[in-house]
């Protein structure tokens, strides 16, 4: 029973700690991130992959101008940290956003959230490789826990594998997950303090929005405006607008009031929510053994992201 009355006494008091605008930014990251799976199979039901990549990172990015317009913001950034803007964008927005929007053409919502829920782990792989992080029996338990996820995904699933496009799909999706595992792996080893986030978005989205709408042009198979229902146009608009800049407004603030690690439980909820919204709005199937493997894939990046404290939201001291 104490125990119990000591977990609700911090809870509380922790959450009095926060301001709300920290709470509706917390709201923000957790719901909006968690519906962009969703916004991106609506995009592609009728709008080329790459285009709905390229037209949600060039809006984005459309929406940012006023914004450092009216700020007096909008500079030239110099050629070193363009190069390391570019970098950024092509790891992941061109690499991670753009191939996962391509691979969902082929894949439900859902098992794309869901495996991308895994690029945690792969994130931990690569900076353990270069020394980055180090391996401990508590990671062996996540990383197997993970794999137990996988076993589940595909339990009944094996010979959906024979389907070429479904194939591709998950190798697509594969190759996305590692660019944005390399982009976040980057930008760590970068270490760098982030002067003007806004002004950087910009011209990741730009560069990623008109790469993308070249390779549009490029490489859809067909291109028909008449095709393009007003709910897939929709969806790309929200995408921008909520997903890309919203979300990333959000995010900053939250990393500048609370620690990264507490910042990074929210992307447990993206994933359930994602499922949640793919299973109600677009009635995907989601069986027993999927259930199984979404708790065990959470609970394997969870159990390798952990560190002392995270689960206590304070805001940073000022």
């Amino acid at each position: 029973m104490s125990k119990t009355r000591d977990f609700w006494n911090i809870f509380v008091f922790n959450s009095i700690q926060l301001s709300s605008k920290t709470i509706i930014c917390i709201f923000i990251v957790a719901i909006v991130w968690g519906t962009t799976f969703l916004g991106i199979k609506i995009g592609v039901e009728t709008v080329p992959p790459w285009f709905v990549a390229g037209f949600r990172q060039f809006l984005a990015s459309l929406i940012l101008l006023p914004i450092l317009l009216f700020k007096k913001e909008l500079k030239w950034i110099g050629w070193k940290n363009l190069s390391i803007q570019l970098t950024l964008s092509s790891l992941m927005l061109i690499g991670a956003n753009g191939l996962t929007t391509l691979a969902e053409k082929d894949l439900t919502s859902s098992l794309t959230s869901l495996i991308s829920a895994l690029s945690p782990v792969f994130i931990f792989i690569g900076s353990m490789i270069i020394g980055m992080e180090k391996f401990t029996f508590r990671t062996l338990i996540g990383l197997l826990m993970g794999l137990f996820g996988v076993v589940f995904i595909f339990w009944d699933g094996i010979d959906d594998l024979a389907n070429p496009d479904y194939r591709n799909g998950l190798l697509i999706l594969l190759l996305a997950i590692l660019c944005w595992g390399a982009g976040t792996i980057y930008t760590k080893k970068l270490n760098s303090a982030n002067n003007n986030l806004f002004l950087n978005l910009f011209y990741q989205f730009a560069f990623a929005g008109i790469v993308q709408l070249i390779f549009a042009f490029i490489f859809s198979e067909e291109i028909d405006v008449s095709k393009w229902s007003t709910k897939s146009i929709s969806a790309i608009v929200y995408l921008a607008v909520f997903g890309s800049v919203t979300a990333f407004f959000a995010y900053h603030y939250l990393l500048k009031t609370l620690l990264p690690t507490q910042v990074s439980i929210l992307s447990y909820v993206n994933t359930i929510i994602s499922i949640f919204l793919s299973w109600l709005i677009l009635d995907e199937a989601i069986s027993a053994k999927f259930i199984l493997a979404t708790a065990f894939i959470i609970c394997g990046v969870f159990v390798i992201n952990y560190k002392p404290g995270m689960l206590k939201f304070r805001t940073k001291p000022s």
